[in-house]
């Protein structure tokens, strides 16, 4: 039998024509709970949508094997939305028709601010979203749930760093939309704490390597160093043509740029470029989650070992841990799963929810890429 997907409204019919018909309890494993995903899988910010998906896929599929969660599949249907805004709106307002139990990993801050009204409104849970904007975090939204710490948490400790090594004129280089303004605005605050501002701004748009005008702006102003707040195509266009045209100081990056694929970009120019993190590294066994993630990785084959992809399989762990708490399947049973998920670490990562934070970690780490591809932590 070809095995259906479960929503909620399909979900309660099921159960009554059971009771009634008698059916076995192994027909629960024809069910599924259906998740929507709207994220770029195609252009140049396409390794984000692909890597978070593959590593969460990689977890669902290791729980389906094993009987799922209550005898049900979880599976995720993904859409492609580029790291366009409009056609994430469409996206989802398509997912919220067809009842998707729930909207899981969207990618971006333009993207995944687009759509948040459109789940709030239709009080669809919305979980683990790839951005650490302010802006989907304030106001508290009870079906809103994050996974990562935030762009103000990340931009804290780079300017951090940079002002313990005594770098104190420090530019700033962002997308123009709201990803790149969540970051600027905590590099702005960071340093305002310190009595700094930034000594030079510059834009790129997204989805765009056009970088010309940003190098020659900020390298008019001579700062020790670049904040990066964009994608890792723009990153590493900006970074190549930032050091040609002479500038010798460094470049800090926050996570969403997508750490390996920044790396696959720059090859051996990527040597000393710094990217916070906010996922444990999947290239130190310190942790247990990180050993079981490149284990999984490895005996699947076909999902690289990455922060992205690592910060996918979390998010779906995580996600199937408020699930299982939950008991029935809805989505009110399942907000009240994840909100009893209170200081449990997953492997060495420590997650807490509550009913009235929904962020469950400001883990921040900072990470540097080598001249032969590789991250260094």
């Amino acid at each position: 039998m070809t095995p259906t997907p479960l929503n909620r409204r399909q979900f309660s019919i099921a159960t009554g024509a059971a009771l009634v018909a008698g059916f076995h309890t192994a027909q629960a494993q024809e069910e599924r709970i259906v998740l929507g995903q709207s994220a770029a899988f195609t252009g140049p910010a396409a390794q984000l949508g692909i890597q978070f998906h593959a590593g969460a896929k990689l977890y669902f599929d290791l729980l389906n094997a094993q009987g799922g969660v209550g005898r049900r599949a979880i599976e995720i249907r993904q859409l492609d939305d580029g790291y366009e805004p409009d056609r994430c709106v469409a996206n989802t307002k398509k997912l919220i028709d067809d009842d998707v139990f729930a909207l899981f990993g969207y990618i971006g801050t333009p993207t995944s601010v687009a759509a948040l009204p459109l789940a709030t409104k239709a009080r669809m849970p919305f979980f683990a979203p790839f951005t650490g904007a302010m802006a989907l975090r304030d106001p508290f939204s009870k079906t809103t749930f994050h996974l990562r710490a935030s762009y103000n948490d990340e931009t804290a400790l780079i300017v951090k760093q940079l002002t313990n090594l005594g770098l104190k004129k420090i530019a700033v280089f962002y997308q123009n939309d709201a990803y790149g303004k969540a970051g600027l605005d905590g590099v702005t605050l960071a340093l305002a704490a310190q009595n700094l501002k930034p000594v030079a701004l510059a834009t790129v748009e997204r989805n765009s390597v056009d970088v010309a005008a940003a190098v020659a702006t900020i390298n008019a102003a001579a700062p020790d160093a670049v904040v990066q707040i964009s994608a890792y195509k723009s990153c590493a266009a900006y970074i190549r043509a930032a050091r040609k045209a002479g500038f010798g100081g460094t470049f800090y990056n926050v996570s969403f740029v997508g750490t390996q694929a920044l790396a696959d970009e720059l090859g051996k120019d990527g040597a000393g470029v710094v990217v916070s993190q906010v996922v444990p590294s999947p290239y130190n066994a310190a942790r247990p989650i990180a050993r079981e993630f490149v284990d999984a990785a490895k005996k699947a084959g076909n999902v690289q070992p990455n922060f992205s992809s690592m910060e996918g399989y979390l998010a779906a762990k995580v996600f199937a841990e408020g699930l299982r708490r939950g008991g029935k399947p809805n989505r009110e049973s399942l907000i009240g799963g994840l909100e009893s998920i209170n200081d449990q670490s997953f492997g060495g990562f420590a997650v807490t929810f509550s009913p009235t934070n929904h962020v469950a970690s400001k883990f921040v780490e900072l990470s540097m890429l080598t001249g032969d591809g590789r991250v260094r932590t």
